[in-house]
Protein backbone atom coordinates (compact mmCIF):
# COMPACT_ATOMS: atom_id res chain seq x y z
CA UNK A 1 0.00 0.00 0.00
CA UNK A 2 1.25 3.45 -0.94
CA UNK A 3 0.92 6.24 1.59
CA UNK A 4 0.26 9.47 -0.38
CA UNK A 5 3.01 12.03 0.13
CA UNK A 6 2.09 15.60 -0.81
CA UNK A 7 4.27 18.68 -0.58
CA UNK A 8 4.67 22.15 -2.06
CA UNK A 9 6.08 22.03 -5.57
CA UNK A 10 9.65 23.16 -6.02
CA UNK A 11 11.58 24.24 -9.13
CA UNK A 12 13.16 20.78 -9.30
CA UNK A 13 9.65 19.35 -9.90
CA UNK A 14 9.10 21.32 -13.12
CA UNK A 15 10.28 18.55 -15.52
CA UNK A 16 7.81 16.12 -13.90
CA UNK A 17 5.07 18.77 -14.00
CA UNK A 18 5.70 19.39 -17.71
CA UNK A 19 5.34 15.64 -18.35
CA UNK A 20 2.20 15.34 -16.20
CA UNK A 21 0.61 18.39 -17.79
CA UNK A 22 1.21 17.06 -21.30
CA UNK A 23 -0.29 13.71 -20.27
CA UNK A 24 -3.36 15.44 -18.83
CA UNK A 25 -3.83 17.70 -21.86
CA UNK A 26 -3.52 14.74 -24.28
CA UNK A 27 -6.65 13.18 -22.83
CA UNK A 28 -8.84 16.30 -22.71
CA UNK A 29 -9.90 16.55 -26.38
CA UNK A 30 -11.71 13.21 -26.07
CA UNK A 31 -13.81 14.37 -23.12
CA UNK A 32 -16.99 16.41 -23.33
CA UNK A 33 -15.98 20.02 -22.80
CA UNK A 34 -12.28 19.22 -23.02
CA UNK A 35 -11.71 21.40 -26.07
CA UNK A 36 -13.30 24.39 -24.30
CA UNK A 37 -11.26 23.76 -21.16
CA UNK A 38 -8.03 23.66 -23.19
CA UNK A 39 -8.93 26.92 -24.92
CA UNK A 40 -9.55 28.69 -21.59
CA UNK A 41 -6.61 27.25 -19.66
CA UNK A 42 -3.24 27.91 -21.26
CA UNK A 43 -0.48 25.39 -20.68
CA UNK A 44 1.83 26.13 -17.77
CA UNK A 45 4.73 24.50 -19.60
CA UNK A 46 7.58 24.90 -19.91
CA UNK A 47 8.26 27.22 -16.97
CA UNK A 48 5.35 26.54 -14.61
CA UNK A 49 5.32 30.06 -13.07
CA UNK A 50 2.75 28.94 -10.51
CA UNK A 51 5.49 26.86 -8.82
CA UNK A 52 7.47 30.00 -7.99
CA UNK A 53 4.25 31.66 -6.80
CA UNK A 54 3.69 28.81 -4.31
CA UNK A 55 0.40 27.82 -5.94
CA UNK A 56 1.13 24.15 -6.71
CA UNK A 57 1.17 21.06 -4.53
CA UNK A 58 2.53 17.76 -5.82
CA UNK A 59 2.00 14.13 -4.96
CA UNK A 60 5.24 12.18 -5.03
CA UNK A 61 6.42 8.58 -5.07
CA UNK A 62 10.15 8.14 -4.49
CA UNK A 63 10.59 11.88 -5.11
CA UNK A 64 8.95 11.67 -8.57
CA UNK A 65 5.88 13.87 -9.00
CA UNK A 66 2.94 11.72 -10.06
CA UNK A 67 0.18 14.28 -9.55
CA UNK A 68 -0.37 17.98 -9.04
CA UNK A 69 -2.96 20.53 -8.05
CA UNK A 70 -2.70 24.18 -9.09
CA UNK A 71 -4.72 26.74 -7.14
CA UNK A 72 -4.98 30.40 -6.35
CA UNK A 73 -6.73 32.48 -3.72
CA UNK A 74 -8.67 35.59 -4.73
CA UNK A 75 -10.01 37.61 -1.80
CA UNK A 76 -11.53 34.82 0.29
CA UNK A 77 -12.07 32.12 -2.35
CA UNK A 78 -9.73 29.20 -3.01
CA UNK A 79 -9.94 28.35 -6.71
CA UNK A 80 -8.78 24.95 -7.90
CA UNK A 81 -7.33 25.71 -11.32
CA UNK A 82 -6.19 22.26 -12.36
CA UNK A 83 -5.79 18.83 -10.75
CA UNK A 84 -4.30 15.70 -12.26
CA UNK A 85 -2.99 12.39 -10.95
CA UNK A 86 -1.31 10.06 -13.41
CA UNK A 87 -3.70 7.17 -14.20
CA UNK A 88 -1.12 4.64 -12.97
CA UNK A 89 -1.13 6.24 -9.50
CA UNK A 90 -4.87 6.67 -8.98
CA UNK A 91 -7.11 4.95 -6.45
CA UNK A 92 -4.64 5.27 -3.57
CA UNK A 93 -5.63 8.69 -2.23
CA UNK A 94 -3.35 11.17 -4.01
CA UNK A 95 -6.23 13.30 -5.30
CA UNK A 96 -7.72 13.56 -1.81
CA UNK A 97 -4.33 14.39 -0.30
CA UNK A 98 -3.65 17.06 -2.95
CA UNK A 99 -7.05 18.66 -2.37
CA UNK A 100 -6.61 18.61 1.43
CA UNK A 101 -3.18 20.26 1.08
CA UNK A 102 -4.58 22.98 -1.18
CA UNK A 103 -7.43 23.62 1.26
CA UNK A 104 -4.94 23.95 4.13
CA UNK A 105 -2.90 26.47 2.13
CA UNK A 106 -6.02 28.35 1.05
CA UNK A 107 -7.29 28.67 4.62
CA UNK A 108 -3.86 29.89 5.71
CA UNK A 109 -4.18 32.63 3.04
CA UNK A 110 -7.63 33.68 4.23
CA UNK A 111 -9.90 31.59 2.00
CA UNK A 112 -13.36 30.84 3.36
CA UNK A 113 -14.85 29.18 0.27
CA UNK A 114 -13.62 26.82 -2.44
CA UNK A 115 -14.54 26.65 -6.13
CA UNK A 116 -13.51 24.06 -8.69
CA UNK A 117 -14.45 22.81 -12.16
CA UNK A 118 -15.02 19.32 -13.50
CA UNK A 119 -15.80 18.32 -17.06
CA UNK A 120 -19.19 16.69 -17.68
CA UNK A 121 -17.84 13.17 -18.18
CA UNK A 122 -14.98 13.33 -15.67
CA UNK A 123 -16.41 11.07 -12.97
CA UNK A 124 -13.04 10.75 -11.17
CA UNK A 125 -12.79 14.51 -10.62
CA UNK A 126 -16.45 14.81 -9.66
CA UNK A 127 -16.02 12.01 -7.11
CA UNK A 128 -12.92 13.71 -5.70
CA UNK A 129 -14.82 16.96 -5.17
CA UNK A 130 -17.90 15.25 -3.79
CA UNK A 131 -15.79 13.38 -1.21
CA UNK A 132 -14.61 16.81 -0.03
CA UNK A 133 -18.24 18.06 0.12
CA UNK A 134 -17.72 20.39 -2.87
CA UNK A 135 -21.01 20.37 -4.75
CA UNK A 136 -22.24 22.01 -7.94
CA UNK A 137 -23.63 25.51 -7.56
CA UNK A 138 -23.95 26.14 -11.27
CA UNK A 139 -23.97 24.06 -14.43
CA UNK A 140 -22.82 25.79 -17.60
CA UNK A 141 -24.19 24.49 -20.88
CA UNK A 142 -22.55 25.12 -24.22
CA UNK A 143 -23.08 24.54 -27.93
CA UNK A 144 -21.38 25.81 -31.07
CA UNK A 145 -23.42 28.24 -33.17
CA UNK A 146 -22.60 29.94 -36.44
CA UNK A 147 -19.58 29.00 -38.51
CA UNK A 148 -17.45 26.38 -36.80
CA UNK A 149 -14.12 25.17 -38.18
Amino acid sequence: MIDPVVRDAEPRDVPDLVWLESTAREHLPGQRGGDLWLARHPAQSPAWPSVEAGDVVVGVIDDVSIGYLRFHVDVDVLYIDDVFVHPGAREVGFGDALLAAAIDRGVARGARRIEAEALPGDRDTKNLYERAAITAKRITLSAAIGDVD
